[in-house]
């Protein structure tokens, strides 16, 4: 899912201008959506929980997060945000890019610690609780970031720079004090990621093993094998668990019909796809498509409010 796609996925309230690359997205699952699948971006990005509670997977480590908590996502990191059972959850998605602090190549902070960062090499924590050595520190970086972005004071994009410098201050100082190595099967994620970009990119197609054995070079068993080992379950689930989602976002914002969304989500079988959303969803398409409609006008009425 790139960057694009994944912004509009979200009940969007932008802080900034395209000259300052720095947003902010206010989120709640499973009102907006049920889910945001597996994917990866080249923007930093921060989660922060507002409400509630949820689950998070960062390079395949998945947590379950609550109010207050902090997930940081360097970029490229594959992640996920998901509903915990019953549970609903609220939270803040922030995503800035490097730009923003840095001034090119060239730049002192750029060369020695965002690029090392970026890359792997030098290890950053993703989950932060009040466990945390510094999370007072962290959590409040960011919510003098919010105070400022709600307000926008005369230069209020300076003092904005200088909490994201803190922040990665914390990050850098906390990680080498204490030298702790958290490397990542880079080739595992890198073969993940080629999977899932093909799923993102042609899931209404016809998409078989073979063409995925193909496409990661390994023999059909293998790649059942593998696939199962580090996602926890069989492609086959993954794909149609993608494909509803997808059918479950195109319920939400268009009006085509069901026997529509059912085929540009890549089930040629109404039947098959009506069987599989009840099984995800607890009830008919058309129903989920009347509920979630009417929660979402209730929703509005009572903001009027």
């Amino acid at each position: 899912m790139n960057l694009n796609e994944y912004q509009n996925y979200h009940e969007t309230k932008s802080h900034t201008v395209s000259e300052f690359p720095y947003n902010t997205y206010l989120c709640s699952i499973p009102l907006d959506f049920s889910l945001v699948p597996l994917h990866w971006h080249a923007e930093f990005e921060l989660i922060v929980i507002k409400k509630g509670r949820g689950l998070v997977s960062v390079d395949l480590n998945r947590q379950p997060v609550s109010a207050g908590d902090l997930v940081f996502i360097r970029p490229g990191q594959l992640h996920s945000i998901e509903q915990d059972g019953s549970h609903s959850m609220e939270y803040e998605n922030i995503i800035f890019k490097k730009e923003l602090l840095t001034s090119g190549d060239d730049d002192l902070c750029a060369r020695q610690f965002f690029d090392p960062l970026m890359a792997g090499k030098i290890p950053s924590v993703s989950f932060f609780t009040p466990a945390a050595v510094c999370y007072e520190e962290v959590s409040d970086c960011f919510r003098q970031i919010d105070l400022l972005c709600a307000t926008k004071p005369e230069g209020y994009q300076l003092a904005v720079k200088s909490f994201l410098f803190r922040f990665f201050f914390l990050l850098v100082s906390h990680q080498r004090q204490n030298k702790e190595e958290t490397t990542s099967p880079s080739k595992t994620l890198e073969k993940l990621k080629t999977i899932l970009k093909y799923v993102e990119e042609h899931y209404p197609e016809p998409v078989t093993i073979e063409d995925m054995a193909s496409l990661t070079y390994y023999s059909k068993s293998h790649f059942m094998k593998f696939f199962k080992m580090h996602m926890g379950r069989s492609f086959i689930e993954y794909l149609n668990d993608y494909r509803l989602t997808m059918a479950e976002r195109m319920l939400r914002s268009s009006d085509d019909s069901v026997l529509e969304i059912a085929g540009k989500s890549g089930f040629d079988n109404l039947s098959y796809f009506n069987r599989m959303f009840k099984r995800k969803y607890g009830c008919s398409p058309g129903k989920w498509r009347t509920a979630r409609r009417t929660v979402s006008q209730n929703t509005q009425q009572i903001s009027v409010l």
